[in-house]
């Protein structure tokens, strides 16, 4: 028989199992937003001097399909960190005006992979890090800076009040097949639309990113959508569609560009 304990245990167990909410498409592009619009991350990794945890802050970027890059120097803590245990966290969301926790962020479970420097993965890495964080091209090339790409595995979304979801490795990142096609065309694609096109890739900062007019420019080109800069800030934009190669990613922009010029022009 069911005693009153018992069913104050079970209650409890059902309230715990709904702290989490079901994992939605919503909920996947907001993790997708942050882990693409991120300039710089908190990084949790283990001290291999006496164990302990360590939190230093980094700076970021995204690999084709999503997954963060960071560069970071030898004579860090964390790297030190990293080559003994490349198991790491990395916590990453801006907060905004007000309370700081009412602010989407999103916390990854990842393995730190090194990205060797005459690697084909090095050369697509440091292009769309160097987009992102141009300052860096004074020291990346520095011997003792290097290159890691953070391979998710799980991460936990914090959306706002009352809003958590664990989101797994396929929730976070691109199609990597999508990706790996893309990847040759995308920097000719970037610097054609940011010379020849500028008044286009503003138009899509202003209708799709809801931004201030200004000289935006597209940082970097995805199966997913586009990331755009202005200065320090960072908006990001999604295709209506998947584009899984390079002809499907130029009619998709050509399509949104006219859709933007449309919009703003009524």
């Amino acid at each position: 028989m069911e005693t009153l304990q018992d069913k104050e245990a079970a209650m409890s167990k059902d309230k715990k199992k709904d702290v989490l909410l079901e994992t939605d498409d919503e909920a996947i592009r907001l993790g997708r937003t942050l882990l693409r619009s991120a300039r710089f991350g908190a990084l949790a990794t283990i001290d291999p001097e006496d164990g302990a945890p360590l939190a230093t802050r980094v700076a970021t970027a995204s690999d084709m399909d999503g997954a963060p890059l960071i560069l970071v120097s030898g004579l860090s803590a964390h790297t030190r960190a990293l080559e003994a245990e490349p198991r790491c966290s990395l916590l990453l969301g801006e907060p905004g005006k007000g309370d700081p926790l009412a602010h989407p962020r999103l916390s990854l479970k990842a393995t730190a992979r090194r990205i060797e420097r005459e690697s084909e993965d090095h050369a697509r890495a440091e292009r769309r890090y160097l987009a992102r964080n141009p300052k860096a091209r004074l020291y990346i090339g520095f011997a003792d800076f290097t290159l890691y790409r953070l391979e998710p595995e799980a991460g936990l979304l914090n959306g706002g009040f009352a809003r958590a979801y664990r989101l797994g490795r396929d929730d976070l990142l691109s199609d990597e097949t999508a990706s790996a096609t893309l990847a040759d065309g995308e920097a000719g694609a970037i610097a054609h639309m940011n010379s020849d096109h500028a008044d286009a890739v503003e138009n899509y900062a202003r209708h799709y990113a809801r931004a201030p007019a200004g000289r935006w420019t597209l940082t970097g080109i995805d199966p997913d959508g586009f990331d755009l800069a202005l200065g320090d800030e960072i908006r990001r934009v999604f295709f209506e569609e998947t584009v899984n190669d390079a002809t499907a990613m130029r009619m998709a922009l050509v399509d949104m560009a006219r859709k933007a010029r449309t919009a703003l022009s009524e």
